[in-house]
C-alpha cells in the first residue's frame, strides 16, 4: 500500500495526523510505519473507542438492585453431588477425549512483569524439586490424561492445545516448546496462535503515538481470543480436527486440571454450549469477580460493582448468596465459539483503563505524561456468555484446583511460594489418600505419573515419605544429586 492510499484511510477516519511527522523519517521507518498501519482496521478502532467513549469518565456502577444468583438448575458443585453422579461426568469426559472431541485453549499472552521477569510467565521457575515450569506441568497434565482415557475405552484420543500469545510472548514461547520437544506431546498437537493488539486512545479519540514511526498499541485482553481465532483460522481447524469442545484456562494456575473431565462431562451431560468452573469466595470482597445474573443474562461482575451490604449476604446454609468465584477457567462448545467470533465478538463491553502513555507531541517531542492521558482498551473473555443459550457453572473446592502465580515474592499472595505450598499439600493429600505416610513439608509428584491422585495406591501404601520428594513415571529419567532432592520412582 502506498502512503497516500493510507493518508485516505487515515483521512476518512478522522486519525489522518498519525502521518504528521512522514517527512521526518528515514526509508526504512517510513517503510516500518507503513507496515504497522496496514496491520490496524482503523475503522473497526474507531468503532471499539465509540463504544468505550461512555465509560471513560464514568465512576463504578453498582449494579446490587439488577443481580442475583446463578439459578440452582445452572449451577452444581463437585463436593455436594452424588458420588455415582460425579463418575458419570467424569467418564462422559473421559470417553470425548478418547474420541478425540477435546482441544484446550490455553491464555498465554501475558509476560511476568508483576514476577519480576520480561518473559512468558509459563516459563517461569517456580522451584520445584522436579524443576518443571508450568508450561511443562500442564503439557504432562494433558499427556496423562490421554493415557487415562485410552486406559478406560481402548481408544487414543489426542487433545490439540491450542496456546493463545501475544506480540510480546510468541516467539520466546514458541522456542522454549521447541526446544524441550514440547513436553513430549506430538508437534502437531500443539498449534500456537496470537491475540490481536488495540491502539491507544487519547480522550478525544485520537490515536496515540509512541514514536514519530509507531503508533502506540496493546493487547486486546483475555476476550481479544475470539477475534484471534477467527483472524488465525483456528477454529477452521479445530472443525477439521473434528474438536467439539474446548476447555480455556490462563496460563498462571499451577493447579488447573487441563482438560478435566468431570467438568467436561458435567457440561456435556447438561448440553451446555458454555460454562464456567468457580470456586467458592472466601470473603465477600475477597478481589475475585462473581458469575451471577444481571438483569436475567449470565455475567462475571467485578468485586467492586457490588456494594459490601449485598457481597455479604448469605443463604439459610450461610454460604454467600453471591460466591461463585470466577478463575478464568471456562467451557466452550465449537460451535458456541464461532458464534462468539462471527456474530458476539463486535458486541463485547470494551473494558477502559485510564492510563499514563507516553506521546509524541505537535512539536515531535516525546512526552512522559505525570498524569492520564488516554486510555488502554480490552475485551474481557467472560463477556459473551450473556450469549449462551444454556450455560452452566460447575463449583470445585479451591485447594484442589486454584493457586495463581501472579505476583513477585515480596507480596506474599498468589506468589511462587504459595503455589509450591499448595502444590505440596495437594499432593500430599493424594499420597495419604493412597495409603502412603507423610512427614515431609514438600513432595511432588509428576502429573506423568499421576493426574488427580489416581495411579498412586501400588507405588506409595504403607510407605513413608519423611524428606523432600519428587515421585517420577516410568518414563522419566532421573537425575541423582540434583540438590540433594530424594526422587523416587517407586
Amino acid at each position: 500500500m502506498s502512503v497516500n492510499s493510507m493518508d485516505e484511510i487515515l483521512f476518512s477516519n478522522n486519525q489522518q495526523h498519525l502521518l504528521n511527522f512522514w517527512k521526518d523519517l528515514s526509508e526504512d521507518e517510513q517503510e516500518s510505519f507503513l507496515c504497522q498501519l496496514e496491520t490496524i482496521n482503523f475503522k473497526e478502532a474507531n468503532h471499539v473507542f465509540n463504544r468505550a467513549q461512555s465509560y471513560i469518565f464514568e465512576g463504578i456502577q453498582k449494579l446490587d438492585d439488577h443481580l442475583k444468583p446463578v439459578p440452582p438448575h445452572k449451577f452444581e458443585a463437585e463436593l455436594e453431588i452424588d458420588a455415582a453422579v460425579l463418575d458419570k461426568y467424569y467418564v462422559e469426559g473421559l470417553k470425548q477425549i478418547s474420541k478425540g472431541r477435546v482441544g484446550v485453549i490455553l491464555l498465554a499472552g501475558g509476560q511476568g512483569s508483576r514476577l519480576g521477569v520480561t518473559y512468558p510467565k509459563g516459563m517461569f521457575p517456580i522451584d520445584l524439586p522436579s524443576g518443571k515450569t508450568l508450561f511443562q506441568i500442564q503439557a504432562e497434565r494433558i499427556k496423562r490424561i490421554q493415557k487415562v482415557a485410552e486406559e478406560k475405552f481402548g481408544k487414543v484420543g489426542k487433545i490439540c492445545w491450542f496456546i493463545m500469545t501475544s506480540q510480546a510472548t510468541h516467539e520466546s514461547t514458541e522456542h522454549y516448546l521447541e526446544k524441550h520437544s514440547y513436553f513430549g506431546l506430538n508437534k502437531e498437537d500443539v498449534v500456537l496462535f496470537q491475540q490481536g493488539l488495540l491502539p491507544c486512545f487519547s480522550f478525544d479519540g485520537k490515536i496515540i503515538l509512541d514514536e514519530k514511526h509507531s503508533v502506540a498499541l496493546a493487547p486486546d485482553g483475555n476476550g481479544g481470543i475470539y477475534k484471534a481465532l477467527r483472524k488465525n483460522k483456528i477454529l477452521e481447524f479445530m472443525r477439521k480436527r473434528e474438536i467439539k469442545y474446548v476447555h480455556v484456562h490462563s496460563v498462571d494456575n499451577i493447579l488447573v486440571k487441563v482438560a478435566d473431565p468431570s467438568f467436561i462431562g458435567y457440561c456435556v451431560k447438561k448440553g451446555a454450549d458454555c460454562g464456567a468452573k468457580v470456586i467458592p469466595k472466601e470473603t465477600p470482597n475477597e478481589a475475585l469477580g462473581v458469575v451471577c445474573e444481571v438483569d436475567g443474562k449470565i455475567q462475571v461482575v467485578e468485586y467492586s460493582e457490588i456494594t459490601d451490604k449485598t457481597a455479604s449476604l448469605r443463604d439459610e446454609d450461610g454460604n454467600l448468596v453471591f460466591r461463585a468465584g470466577s478463575i478464568c477457567n471456562h467451557f466452550f462448545t465449537t460451535d458456541f465459539l464461532e458464534k462468539a467470533a462471527n456474530l458476539y465478538e463486535k458486541e463485547l463491553k470494551p473494558h477502559v483503563a485510564k492510563k499514563k502513555i507516553p506521546y509524541i507531541d505537535e512539536n515531535g517531542k516525546k512526552i512522559q505524561p505525570s498524569i492520564p492521558n488516554g486510555v488502554k482498551i480490552e475485551k474481557f473473555i467472560f463477556d459473551v456468555f450473556e450469549f449462551s443459550e444454556n450455560f452452566v457453572t460447575w463449583e470445585v473446592p479451591r485447594n484442589a484446583e486454584f493457586s495463581p502465580l501472579k505476583n513477585c515474592e515480596n507480596v506474599h499472595k498468589d506468589c511462587p511460594s504459595t503455589c509450591r505450598r499448595d502444590l505440596f499439600e495437594l499432593h500430599k493429600h493424594y499420597v495419604k489418600q493412597a495409603g502412603g505416610i507423610v512427614s515431609c513439608v514438600e513432595l511432588e509428584i509428576s502429573p506423568l505419573l499421576s493426574y488427580a491422585g489416581e495411579n498412586l495406591e501400588d507405588r506409595v501404601k504403607g510407605k513413608v515419605f519423611d524428606t523432600r520428594t519428587v515421585l517420577f513415571s516410568d518414563e522419566e529419567t532421573v537425575y541423582n544429586g540434583l540438590n540433594g532432592f530424594k526422587k523416587c520412582i517407586i
